[in-house]
């Protein structure tokens, strides 16, 4: 191919380059500001000598980057030093570059917006030429990758690419080497390019689309290419809309008929295929990355699926469920063998090994890993597909039941495959677990292959209720309880804790044989399964309100569970006094204070040799005895001379960074000691807490504390709750911090590459709205909301004193009413308004203009309010400060007509939104059953505090009438029981 720029631009740029991926700092330093400065005066020119380099570069690598960085590059805005030295710098230390961000009102043009016709075109074709002649297949993905950006961005901009269109469908055709690319290469390619751009096939004839698609998943040579024909097809059915899906039903066959013969060729090994593949990998990973391809489509469109699930059934449980031998018999000498018990009874729970059985698929490979994510991804693949329709599993019984059945007895198999000697990844075994400490070894345990059957039974039980999943599930976990190898009677336990969220409506009925199974676990001989017994516990009352009704033999449990000789146990019986406390009455609680009392703080306060003292344990039990307290009320008086010496010890004297979470917790732990026992008994300590808090507050900010702010603003609004009006002198040292809080904008930028292409930043969120990735710095909007909430709390409690600072609380709270990142912080705001109106006249501090603004916004953000489930809060704020103010007679004619008008236009949206759920078909609401009845609730409770602002305006019956004959719209979304359990 002939060149498009002059040769001393591509020698100059070849130079740049290369020194772009040396290692030395300084002279890629200076190659990046070379490149900044040639795109910043010629953008067309060097970029299309960058798509040149990518086809005359001698090597893949040279190759692969040229793309990498013109991909890059292409879509960045108008490239600035900062901009184009991250691109650079990325691009050359890996294929998959950290993201780039600017600020939410920087500019959006791109590189490839400034790039004339004629240059665009010239790009176009060396991209193409790069498609259909790069001999690499690993450096032809990555023109793929740079095609489908250009294209996609092209169409978005108005701008279609025909000839890359024609270009591809005859790739797809091709059937010897043509430039030096194979056949099947050629084909590959192709259907990649359709998969990351599939609006090249949307709008032509459905038919034409699954012949192309249906030849490609039916390649008789290459696994490559069915593999990305695949990919295709899923791009294709995901962007579909219902016409076209309708038509595309008989694409599912091809797509599914890709999977069988790759679990044949695990299967029978020595059975030869024609099917081939350019990449070194196995047959299980093959069937793995096609199980994973297809199943987006099943959250997509799980409708798809329906027709197939008989055949579906058939083929993926093998894959999924590692069926055992019996294994040793223990013995006196031997009790707890290397190999795990199993019976081989149809029926009968058999604790895998942690190896695939060689009868299934994943067992032909040395690899365990690779057998493990084979069952892994079969098993999303099926929780994925009842997740998205629940309904389909729960009207076809036979097929549901059999689908469940596996699920439930897949995930309990991969519970039980704890590996003793290995149980993070790295050799130690129950003794480094038992020396660990949980709140750093945790991450590890929550990525490991028992962690995650664990959370897809939980997610299977939320997603298909207590009636399908507890029949199977306790089908197994009585045996499991009962299993000599303490991996079984570990994941029996984890398992019960698991399902408890989604069945906890029908497990209620049962709750009391549950407790009976579990409270023996809490004597088991093994440290790790007693700890089970505290984790499936506290879970059970966080997720199932009436364990309450079972606290003689929970207590029974707990409390001695303080007393084990592991740390880590009973520091998590003391985790789990927490939850159970939280559910349980004061009077039910009271007989059992000393006890558990007396246990924690002889944990807190050791008698043992100090270098022995776990610290998480001293966080756990702070927290503990923070929420007795909590629980006991002024009861807890009497512990509190032995309880807060401690606490302010620990906050006058733990400065190191090691003692960084005691010290918040004692902070909580003070604060809510002080409501429970009341203002008299804390008042003799109160002026040293608050010492001490403001001294921290003072003290040189620690960027590794991040949690401080919030701890501290949590702590203060207990301490005035406990002060009362004696806070009112404090306020001038803890105002100053929380106005600014409160005050502070949304932390948002957008993002330069796709969502899925974002890396995650700690204390961020991204949402892809318009096109465009906005990344929201979450733990600043967690800190206004925490602020907004301290000032309801100080407004409530101080009232009238609290007037110092109305004027700054108003100015500040009216409009973040408006404040959209946050629901917490909008809430927060319509329950302070009438609490400052409320101070203000107290304090005789309340002016016109105030109530004016205040009654001005709160009208105005009604009318536009698109939240039906905020409205409520907005009209009942309306009417308080209304009422407030001396009611009807504060609103003249103005007030009046607004109101009615932002009345009327709530009303108008609230009824088209139930008509327009009430025409839908009702197989699309069975699955939405619970949200749309909670949804018609919220919108219930609106109507309601509407009806109550109009009753107090006396403007008639016709709005009242309005209001009625919008609720008699709802269509009362009844969630029956096996819906809802």
């Amino acid at each position: 191919m002939e060149s498009v720029v002059p040769p001393e631009i591509t020698a100059e740029l070849t130079q740049i380059l290369s020194n772009l991926v040396l290692g030395d700092n300084e002279i890629r330093s200076n190659a990046e500001k070379a490149v900044n400065e040639r795109l910043a005066h010629a953008p067309d020119l060097y970029l299309l000598a960058l798509a040149q380099f990518a086809i005359v570069a001698d090597t893949e690598v040279m190759r692969s980057f040229s793309l990498v960085l013109l991909r890059r590059l292409l879509f960045r805005p108008v490239p600035t030093p900062t901009t184009l030295s991250n691109a650079a710098s990325a691009s050359a230390s890996t294929s998959q570059p950290a993201p780039n961000y600017h600020p939410l009102s920087g500019p959006r043009l791109s590189l490839f917006d400034h790039l004339s016709t004629s240059a665009l075109t010239n790009l176009e074709r060396l991209l193409l030429h790069s498609l259909s002649h790069e001999p690499s297949a690993s450096v032809r993905r990555k023109t793929v990758d740079t095609i489908s950006d250009v294209a996609n961005q092209g169409m978005l901009r108005g701008r279609p690419w025909h000839a890359l269109q024609a270009q591809v469908f005859s790739m797809t055709q091709a059937t010897e080497v043509t430039n030096g690319v194979t056949a099947e290469g050629l084909r590959e390619s192709a259907y990649r390019v359709f998969a990351g751009c599939p609006n090249l096939v949307m709008d032509l004839q459905t038919d034409a689309v699954l012949g192309v698609l249906g030849k490609g998943l039916r390649d008789e040579h290459s696994i490559d290419v069915r593999y990305a024909a695949l990919l295709a097809s899923v791009a294709y059915l995901s962007h579909a809309d219902a016409h076209q899906l309708a038509q595309s039903l008989s694409l599912m066959y091809p797509i599914l008929d890709t999977l069988p013969p790759l679990a044949q060729s695990i299967n029978q090994p020595s059975v030869p295929t024609s099917l081939t593949s350019t990449e070194d990998k196995t047959p299980i990973a093959h069937l793995q990355s096609f199980l994973v391809a297809l199943t987006p489509l099943c959250s997509a469109h799980p409708n798809l699926f329906q027709p197939h699930l008989n055949a579906l059934l058939t083929f993926l449980p093998p894959l999924l469920l590692a069926n055992t031998d019996p294994g040793p018999t223990p013995t006196v000498r031997a009790p707890f063998p290397t190999a795990l018990s199993g019976d081989s009874h149809s029926g009968d729970f058999s604790t895998p090994t942690g190896s695939p059985s060689r009868e299934s698929p994943a067992a032909d490979t040395e690899d365990e890993e690779e057998g493990q994510s084979l069952r892994l991804s079969a098993l999303e693949f099926m929780l994925s597909l009842c997740e998205a329709r629940p309904s389909m599993f729960k009207k076809r019984v036979n097929v549901g039941e059999g689908w469940i059945a596996v699920l439930v007895r897949a995930c309990l198999e991969g519970m039980a495959e704890l590996d003793e000697e290995n149980p993070y990844g790295t050799p130690g075994g129950l003794p480094r677990w038992l020396a660990d400490d949980p709140t750093t070894s945790s991450a590890a345990e929550n990525d490991s292959a028992p962690a995650l059957y664990e959370q897809s039974l939980d997610r299977l039980a939320c997603a298909m209720g207590g009636k399908a999943i507890l029949p199977p599930s306790f089908q197994y976990i009585p045996s499991m309880l009962a299993n000599y190898d303490w991996r079984s009677r570990h994941a029996g336990l984890m398992a019960i804790g698991a399902i408890a969220e989604g069945t906890g409506k029908v497990m209620v009925h049962e709750l009391g044989r549950v407790v009976e199974l579990v409270c023996p676990m809490f004597e088991d001989s093994h440290p790790r399964v007693r700890y089970a017994a505290c984790q499936c516990v506290g879970q059970l009352c966080t997720d199932i309100e009436a364990t309450d009704q079972h606290h003689e033999q929970l207590f029974s449990v707990l409390i001695p569970a303080l007393e084990d000789p592991e740390p880590r146990v009973h520091s998590h019986a003391a985790a789990a006094l927490i939850n159970f406390c939280e559910g349980v009455e004061r009077n039910t609680l009271l007989p059992y204070l000393d006890p558990i009392v007396q246990r924690l703080l002889k944990l807190l306060n050791p008698d043992a040799d100090p270098t022995q003292v776990r610290r998480y344990v001293q966080e756990q039990v702070i927290t503990t005895l923070a929420m007795v307290a909590d629980a006991s009320e002024a009861t807890f008086a009497k512990y509190y001379h032995s309880i807060m010496p401690l606490l302010l010890n620990v906050l006058r004297n733990a400065n190191g960074a090691e003692y960084r979470k005691m010290r918040l917790k004692a902070m909580e732990c003070a604060g809510l000691i002080a409501i429970a026992v009341g203002r008299e008994v804390f008042r003799p300590d109160s002026n040293t807490l608050v010492e001490l808090l403001i001294r921290i507050q003072k003290s040189p900010l620690d960027p590794q504390d991040t949690q401080l702010t919030h701890y501290l603003m949590g702590t203060w609004a207990k301490i005035c709750q406990a002060m009362g009006p004696e806070f009112e002198p404090i306020l001038p040292a803890v105002m100053p911090d929380l106005l600014a809080t409160a005050s502070m904008k949304a932390d948002v930028s957008v993002y330069d590459e796709d969502e899925d292409k974002v890396e995650d930043r700690e204390g961020w969120e991204t949402v892809n709205m318009d096109g465009q990735t906005f990344g929201i710095r979450t733990a600043a909007i967690e800190e206004k909301c925490q602020a907004f909430e301290t000032m309801v709390i100080y407004a409530s409690t101080l009232n009238a004193r609290y007037a110092p600072y109305l004027a700054q609380s108003l100015e500040i709270t009216l409009p973040a009413l408006r404040f959209y990142f946050h629901d917490g912080v909008r809430e927060a705001c319509a329950l302070l308004l009438p609490m400052l109106i409320h101070c203000g006249q107290q304090s005789g501090t309340l002016t016109e203009q105030m109530i004016a603004a205040t009654l001005q916004q709160l009208i105005s953000v009604i009318s536009d309010e698109q939240d039906s489930t905020f409205l409520a809060s907005l009209y009942k704020a309306l009417d308080d400060c209304v009422k407030l103010l001396g009611g009807r007679s504060v609103l003249n004619a103005d007030y009046v007509n607004a109101i009615i008008q932002a009345t009327k236009r709530q009303l108008q949206t609230l009824a088209q939104k139930r008509r327009s759920r009430a025409a839908r078909p009702s197989s699309f609401l069975d699955d939405d059953r619970e949200d749309l009845a909670l949804l018609e609730e919220m919108e219930d409770f609106a109507l309601e505090e509407m009806a109550k602002v109009l009753s107090m305006l006396n403007i008639g019956p016709e709005l009242l009438v309005a209001i009625s004959s919008v609720k008699d719209l709802g269509t009362r979304y009844q969630t029956e029981l096996e819906e809802d359990g």
